[in-house]
């Protein structure tokens, strides 16, 4: 059983921030699948839940001037069907469409789980090797300055993410090796190539959470090919371990799900 709270429906960011900072002790909540699950269990007990899925400001998907930017309250289910993101970014909606089950995606939120950074969670690969630009209510944050660690973000108390900007890459390939239950990943890859610079992106794997393979990208903006890869290991001991899978395993599936992403671009592929 949770512990008492007061619940709150802003429609605008300026309200939302407002009933954050009256609160004692808020926390922002979307689609709520990180949150509600810690309270259930009793490993938090936020004061006031203020929830951001009736505001506006944070809806909607766009393109203009080779970005593509999606609200953060769209849902998987929404990013998945996008014709925006099938047109400019097919691996994009893979991603999306790969979250979960069906009752996940129609209410887990792009914006949750880029501010929650979850070690095994899909969409901070796509931020990282799509460039992408993160827009809060405050500021404009590079996707390399974003992310700081295992549920750390560059996100300050009280700061809302309203949208995510994403470079509309040449072309793009997502991999991933899921957990047959909850559909994390144990491991995956997102690969995107824009000219002759490619980044690549690894979430699942290390016990740091997301972070870019320099060593791919090199070898794959000489030689855009899986076989550029023949040979490259991540080293072990970075990797994350548990009960589903070892250091070995996951630095063998990280580097699988590479050459699998560079193998069949602008699509999704599932191991």
């Amino acid at each position: 059983m949770m512990y008492a709270f007061s619940y709150h429906a802003p429609i605008s960011l300026s309200e939302a921030r407002k009933r954050f900072e009256e609160s004692e002790d808020a926390a922002y909540i979307s689609g709520g699948h990180t949150l509600l699950p810690t309270m259930k269990n009793r490993l938090a007990a936020p004061s006031d839940l203020v929830s951001l899925g009736q505001i506006e400001e944070l809806q909607g998907i766009a393109v203009a001037e080779g970005c593509l930017t999606i609200g953060a309250a769209e849902t998987h289910a929404s990013v998945a069907a996008s014709d925006a993101v099938t047109g400019r970014i097919p691996a994009l909606a893979g991603l999306a469409g790969s979250i979960g089950d069906v009752q996940v995606r129609h209410r887990g939120t792009i914006g949750g789980s880029v501010a929650n950074n979850d070690p095994a969670a899909d969409y901070p690969s796509a931020v990282l090797a799509l460039d992408a630009r993160l827009h809060t209510s405050e500021r404009v944050i590079e996707a390399s300055d974003f992310f700081q660690g295992v549920y750390t973000t560059a996100l300050e108390p009280g700061e809302i993410l309203t949208k995510v900007g994403f470079r509309i890459p040449d072309t793009a390939g997502y991999a991933k090796m899921r957990n047959p239950a909850s559909r994390y990943a144990l491991a995956a890859a997102f690969v995107a190539r824009f000219g002759d610079s490619v980044r690549v992106a690894i979430t699942g794997a290390s016990e740091d959470g997301v972070f870019r393979w320099t060593e791919a990208e090199e070898r794959l903006s000489k030689d855009f090919s899986a076989g550029a890869l023949a040979g490259l290991t991540l080293n072990e001991a970075d990797m994350n371990e548990d009960i589903h899978a070892s250091r070995g395993y996951r630095a063998h599936l990280a580097a699988l799900c590479t050459r699998k992403a560079v193998e069949l671009q602008g699509r999704l592929t599932l191991l």
